[in-house]
Protein backbone atom coordinates (compact mmCIF):
# COMPACT_ATOMS: atom_id res chain seq x y z
CA UNK A 1 0.00 0.00 0.00
CA UNK A 2 1.22 3.45 -0.83
CA UNK A 3 1.69 5.85 1.75
CA UNK A 4 0.83 9.68 2.07
CA UNK A 5 3.22 12.22 3.35
CA UNK A 6 1.81 15.84 3.41
CA UNK A 7 4.74 18.66 5.24
CA UNK A 8 2.58 21.35 6.41
CA UNK A 9 4.15 25.22 6.25
CA UNK A 10 5.87 25.32 3.25
CA UNK A 11 5.76 29.02 2.61
CA UNK A 12 8.69 29.40 0.63
CA UNK A 13 7.63 26.32 -1.70
CA UNK A 14 11.18 24.89 -1.39
CA UNK A 15 10.82 21.46 1.25
CA UNK A 16 10.50 18.94 -1.71
CA UNK A 17 14.10 20.80 -3.06
CA UNK A 18 15.89 20.71 -0.23
CA UNK A 19 16.11 17.16 0.02
CA UNK A 20 16.11 13.87 -2.15
CA UNK A 21 12.80 12.38 -1.54
CA UNK A 22 12.53 10.70 -4.60
CA UNK A 23 14.09 7.62 -2.98
CA UNK A 24 11.34 6.75 -1.43
CA UNK A 25 10.03 5.69 -4.76
CA UNK A 26 6.70 4.20 -5.35
CA UNK A 27 5.83 3.90 -1.44
CA UNK A 28 5.85 7.18 -0.29
CA UNK A 29 3.34 10.13 -2.17
CA UNK A 30 4.58 13.52 -0.77
CA UNK A 31 2.50 16.99 -0.77
CA UNK A 32 4.10 20.16 0.21
CA UNK A 33 1.15 22.83 1.58
CA UNK A 34 1.99 26.45 1.22
CA UNK A 35 -0.84 27.87 3.33
CA UNK A 36 -0.76 28.01 6.93
CA UNK A 37 -4.05 25.93 8.27
CA UNK A 38 -4.88 27.73 11.62
CA UNK A 39 -7.50 25.64 13.49
CA UNK A 40 -8.09 22.45 14.47
CA UNK A 41 -10.97 21.84 12.48
CA UNK A 42 -8.82 22.95 9.13
CA UNK A 43 -5.90 20.52 10.06
CA UNK A 44 -8.67 17.33 11.17
CA UNK A 45 -9.95 17.54 7.05
CA UNK A 46 -7.00 18.93 5.51
CA UNK A 47 -4.54 15.91 6.97
CA UNK A 48 -7.78 13.47 7.34
CA UNK A 49 -6.02 11.53 3.88
CA UNK A 50 -2.40 10.97 5.28
CA UNK A 51 -0.08 8.70 6.46
CA UNK A 52 2.45 10.76 7.53
CA UNK A 53 3.18 14.45 8.74
CA UNK A 54 5.53 16.29 8.21
CA UNK A 55 5.43 19.69 10.52
CA UNK A 56 7.92 22.93 10.89
CA UNK A 57 8.82 23.56 14.42
CA UNK A 58 6.43 24.46 16.75
CA UNK A 59 3.93 26.31 14.65
CA UNK A 60 1.25 24.00 14.42
CA UNK A 61 -0.35 22.03 17.70
CA UNK A 62 -0.85 18.29 17.98
CA UNK A 63 -3.19 18.20 21.04
CA UNK A 64 -4.98 14.75 21.64
CA UNK A 65 -8.03 15.76 20.47
CA UNK A 66 -6.68 16.66 16.96
CA UNK A 67 -4.24 13.27 16.70
CA UNK A 68 -7.61 11.24 17.82
CA UNK A 69 -9.14 12.61 13.95
CA UNK A 70 -6.55 11.18 12.19
CA UNK A 71 -6.93 7.57 12.02
CA UNK A 72 -4.74 6.99 9.27
CA UNK A 73 -1.79 9.12 10.39
CA UNK A 74 0.94 6.73 11.54
CA UNK A 75 3.98 8.96 11.91
CA UNK A 76 4.35 12.71 12.79
CA UNK A 77 7.67 14.01 12.05
CA UNK A 78 9.11 17.33 13.61
CA UNK A 79 11.71 19.80 12.67
CA UNK A 80 14.01 19.66 16.12
CA UNK A 81 14.75 17.61 18.57
CA UNK A 82 11.88 19.47 20.74
CA UNK A 83 8.33 20.07 20.79
CA UNK A 84 6.00 21.55 23.56
CA UNK A 85 3.06 21.43 21.26
CA UNK A 86 2.97 17.59 20.77
CA UNK A 87 0.93 15.54 22.77
CA UNK A 88 3.44 12.64 23.25
CA UNK A 89 0.97 10.10 25.27
CA UNK A 90 -1.97 10.62 22.31
CA UNK A 91 0.42 9.96 20.07
CA UNK A 92 1.61 6.83 21.44
CA UNK A 93 -1.89 6.07 22.32
CA UNK A 94 -2.81 6.21 18.74
CA UNK A 95 -0.17 4.33 17.69
CA UNK A 96 1.21 7.06 15.59
CA UNK A 97 5.52 7.27 15.63
CA UNK A 98 6.80 10.75 17.19
CA UNK A 99 10.12 11.47 15.05
CA UNK A 100 12.50 14.95 14.98
CA UNK A 101 15.59 16.33 12.91
CA UNK A 102 18.84 17.57 14.09
CA UNK A 103 18.42 21.65 14.15
CA UNK A 104 21.92 24.17 14.26
CA UNK A 105 21.92 27.08 16.12
CA UNK A 106 23.95 29.15 13.82
CA UNK A 107 20.89 30.02 11.76
CA UNK A 108 19.65 32.07 14.97
CA UNK A 109 22.58 33.26 16.24
CA UNK A 110 23.29 35.15 13.39
CA UNK A 111 19.75 36.77 12.91
CA UNK A 112 20.15 37.85 16.44
CA UNK A 113 23.20 39.87 15.53
CA UNK A 114 20.98 41.08 11.88
CA UNK A 115 18.59 42.51 13.75
CA UNK A 116 20.94 44.01 17.05
CA UNK A 117 22.80 45.84 13.82
CA UNK A 118 20.20 46.84 12.16
CA UNK A 119 18.60 49.23 15.27
CA UNK A 120 21.68 49.81 16.37
CA UNK A 121 22.17 51.66 12.82
CA UNK A 122 18.84 52.38 11.98
CA UNK A 123 19.61 49.96 8.31
CA UNK A 124 15.89 49.92 7.48
CA UNK A 125 15.20 53.78 7.73
CA UNK A 126 17.81 54.61 6.09
CA UNK A 127 17.68 52.22 3.34
CA UNK A 128 13.96 53.15 2.99
CA UNK A 129 14.80 57.32 2.80
CA UNK A 130 17.56 55.95 0.32
CA UNK A 131 15.83 54.44 -2.50
CA UNK A 132 12.74 56.70 -2.09
CA UNK A 133 15.08 59.50 -2.59
CA UNK A 134 14.70 60.66 1.47
CA UNK A 135 16.93 62.42 3.43
CA UNK A 136 21.07 61.47 3.19
CA UNK A 137 21.64 60.83 7.09
CA UNK A 138 18.46 60.85 9.16
CA UNK A 139 19.67 58.35 11.96
CA UNK A 140 23.05 58.78 14.62
CA UNK A 141 23.89 54.80 14.87
CA UNK A 142 24.44 53.44 18.50
CA UNK A 143 28.09 51.92 18.90
CA UNK A 144 28.54 48.42 20.00
CA UNK A 145 32.28 49.23 21.14
CA UNK A 146 32.22 49.54 24.88
CA UNK A 147 28.17 48.95 25.25
CA UNK A 148 26.85 46.25 27.86
CA UNK A 149 24.86 43.32 26.29
CA UNK A 150 22.84 42.04 28.55
CA UNK A 151 21.82 37.88 27.47
CA UNK A 152 18.70 36.15 28.96
CA UNK A 153 20.70 32.95 28.60
CA UNK A 154 23.85 31.24 27.95
CA UNK A 155 23.20 27.97 26.37
CA UNK A 156 23.59 26.52 23.26
CA UNK A 157 22.61 29.92 21.62
CA UNK A 158 23.04 32.40 24.04
CA UNK A 159 26.88 31.71 24.39
CA UNK A 160 27.43 31.78 20.89
CA UNK A 161 25.92 35.42 20.35
CA UNK A 162 28.07 35.88 23.97
CA UNK A 163 31.49 35.43 21.55
CA UNK A 164 30.24 37.81 19.42
CA UNK A 165 29.65 40.61 21.10
CA UNK A 166 32.68 40.17 22.62
CA UNK A 167 34.33 40.18 18.87
CA UNK A 168 32.39 43.45 18.69
CA UNK A 169 34.56 44.68 21.99
CA UNK A 170 30.92 44.62 23.55
CA UNK A 171 30.97 43.76 27.84
CA UNK A 172 28.70 41.20 27.44
CA UNK A 173 26.61 39.83 31.10
CA UNK A 174 24.51 37.41 31.06
CA UNK A 175 21.48 35.80 33.70
CA UNK A 176 19.46 32.88 34.20
CA UNK A 177 17.70 30.97 37.13
CA UNK A 178 20.78 28.25 36.72
CA UNK A 179 23.64 30.13 35.49
CA UNK A 180 26.79 29.69 37.42
CA UNK A 181 29.61 32.13 37.55
CA UNK A 182 32.09 29.50 36.80
CA UNK A 183 29.48 28.69 33.40
CA UNK A 184 30.22 32.40 32.96
CA UNK A 185 32.90 32.69 32.93
CA UNK A 186 33.83 29.74 30.50
CA UNK A 187 32.35 31.90 27.94
CA UNK A 188 34.04 34.62 29.21
CA UNK A 189 31.10 36.98 30.48
CA UNK A 190 30.17 38.76 33.34
CA UNK A 191 27.60 36.92 35.55
CA UNK A 192 24.99 39.55 36.32
CA UNK A 193 23.77 39.73 39.92
CA UNK A 194 20.33 39.22 38.98
CA UNK A 195 17.64 39.77 36.13
CA UNK A 196 17.12 43.09 37.45
CA UNK A 197 20.43 44.30 36.89
CA UNK A 198 21.03 43.30 34.04
CA UNK A 199 18.11 44.84 32.43
CA UNK A 200 18.61 48.10 34.41
CA UNK A 201 22.57 47.89 33.36
CA UNK A 202 22.50 46.78 29.38
CA UNK A 203 22.21 49.17 26.42
CA UNK A 204 21.59 45.92 24.50
CA UNK A 205 19.34 42.80 25.74
CA UNK A 206 18.91 39.83 23.91
CA UNK A 207 16.63 36.50 24.88
CA UNK A 208 17.93 33.43 24.27
CA UNK A 209 15.75 31.24 26.48
CA UNK A 210 13.83 27.98 26.56
CA UNK A 211 10.19 28.43 27.02
CA UNK A 212 9.00 26.98 30.57
CA UNK A 213 6.58 27.61 33.33
CA UNK A 214 9.66 29.64 35.12
CA UNK A 215 10.71 31.93 31.71
CA UNK A 216 7.03 32.41 30.20
CA UNK A 217 6.50 35.93 30.82
CA UNK A 218 10.11 36.75 32.10
CA UNK A 219 10.11 40.09 31.07
CA UNK A 220 7.01 42.11 31.55
CA UNK A 221 6.11 45.51 32.05
CA UNK A 222 8.10 46.14 35.61
CA UNK A 223 11.43 44.20 33.36
CA UNK A 224 11.12 46.96 30.76
CA UNK A 225 10.37 50.14 32.70
CA UNK A 226 13.84 48.99 34.70
CA UNK A 227 15.60 49.50 31.16
CA UNK A 228 17.49 52.28 29.78
CA UNK A 229 15.37 54.53 27.08
CA UNK A 230 18.24 54.57 24.83
CA UNK A 231 18.47 50.62 25.03
CA UNK A 232 17.64 48.03 22.62
CA UNK A 233 15.73 44.53 23.41
CA UNK A 234 16.47 41.40 20.54
CA UNK A 235 14.26 38.51 20.85
CA UNK A 236 14.88 35.37 18.83
CA UNK A 237 13.49 32.68 21.31
CA UNK A 238 10.19 32.64 21.89
CA UNK A 239 7.37 35.30 22.08
CA UNK A 240 5.82 34.50 25.28
CA UNK A 241 8.78 34.96 27.53
CA UNK A 242 8.10 38.69 26.61
CA UNK A 243 4.87 40.15 27.53
CA UNK A 244 3.68 41.31 24.31
CA UNK A 245 1.56 44.02 25.16
CA UNK A 246 3.77 45.43 27.65
CA UNK A 247 6.17 45.22 25.06
CA UNK A 248 4.01 46.77 22.20
CA UNK A 249 3.16 49.54 25.07
CA UNK A 250 6.81 50.48 26.00
CA UNK A 251 7.78 50.70 22.08
CA UNK A 252 4.40 53.19 21.50
CA UNK A 253 5.51 54.86 24.61
CA UNK A 254 9.41 55.31 23.69
CA UNK A 255 10.31 53.57 27.21
CA UNK A 256 12.47 51.31 24.98
CA UNK A 257 14.60 52.79 22.20
CA UNK A 258 13.60 49.93 19.79
CA UNK A 259 13.10 46.15 19.69
CA UNK A 260 14.16 43.11 17.34
CA UNK A 261 11.60 40.44 17.25
CA UNK A 262 11.56 37.10 15.08
CA UNK A 263 8.46 35.70 17.09
CA UNK A 264 5.26 36.18 18.23
CA UNK A 265 2.12 35.32 19.96
CA UNK A 266 0.30 34.45 16.78
CA UNK A 267 2.25 32.94 13.68
CA UNK A 268 1.36 34.05 10.79
CA UNK A 269 0.93 37.16 12.56
CA UNK A 270 -2.60 38.20 11.08
CA UNK A 271 -3.05 41.56 8.83
CA UNK A 272 -3.95 43.22 11.87
CA UNK A 273 -1.79 42.58 14.40
CA UNK A 274 -0.86 45.16 16.68
CA UNK A 275 3.02 44.02 15.66
CA UNK A 276 3.16 45.03 11.88
CA UNK A 277 2.22 48.91 12.73
CA UNK A 278 4.56 49.14 16.03
CA UNK A 279 6.53 52.06 16.15
CA UNK A 280 10.60 51.47 16.74
CA UNK A 281 9.84 47.46 16.14
CA UNK A 282 12.57 45.96 13.20
CA UNK A 283 10.58 42.43 12.97
CA UNK A 284 10.86 39.29 11.15
CA UNK A 285 8.43 36.36 10.21
CA UNK A 286 10.35 33.54 12.61
CA UNK A 287 13.37 33.49 10.17
CA UNK A 288 15.67 32.55 12.94
CA UNK A 289 15.65 28.72 11.56
CA UNK A 290 15.16 29.38 8.12
CA UNK A 291 18.43 28.76 5.79
CA UNK A 292 19.33 26.89 3.27
CA UNK A 293 21.74 24.62 5.41
CA UNK A 294 18.82 23.86 8.19
CA UNK A 295 16.50 23.40 5.57
CA UNK A 296 18.44 20.46 4.16
CA UNK A 297 18.99 19.10 7.66
CA UNK A 298 15.07 19.18 8.20
CA UNK A 299 13.85 18.07 4.84
CA UNK A 300 16.64 15.53 4.54
CA UNK A 301 16.72 14.30 7.89
CA UNK A 302 12.59 13.74 7.66
CA UNK A 303 13.69 11.79 4.48
CA UNK A 304 15.54 9.63 6.60
CA UNK A 305 12.98 9.47 9.36
CA UNK A 306 10.29 7.83 6.87
CA UNK A 307 12.64 5.12 5.55
CA UNK A 308 13.63 4.29 8.97
CA UNK A 309 10.25 3.85 9.65
CA UNK A 310 9.83 1.72 6.95
CA UNK A 311 12.22 -0.74 7.58
CA UNK A 312 10.87 -1.10 10.85
CA UNK A 313 13.59 0.73 12.79
CA UNK A 314 12.08 4.47 13.53
CA UNK A 315 15.21 7.27 14.16
CA UNK A 316 15.18 10.25 16.10
CA UNK A 317 12.30 9.12 18.16
CA UNK A 318 10.67 12.24 20.63
CA UNK A 319 10.19 12.91 22.98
Amino acid sequence: MRLRCVVLDDFQGVATEAADWSVLGDRVEVVALREHLHDEDALAAALADYDIVVTLRERVPFPGSLISRLPRLKLLIASGMRNSVIDYAAAEAHGVTVCGTQSSGTPPVELTWALLLGLARGIVQENNALRAGGPWQSTVGADLHGRRLGLLGLGRIGSRVARVGLAFGMRVCAWSRNLTKERAEEVGVELAGSKEELLAGSDFVSVHLALGERTRGLVGAAELALMKPTAYLVNTSRAAIVDQDALLAALHEGRIAGAGVDVFDIEPLPADHPMRTAPRLLATPHLGYVSQANYATYYGQAVENIQAYLAGSPLRRLP
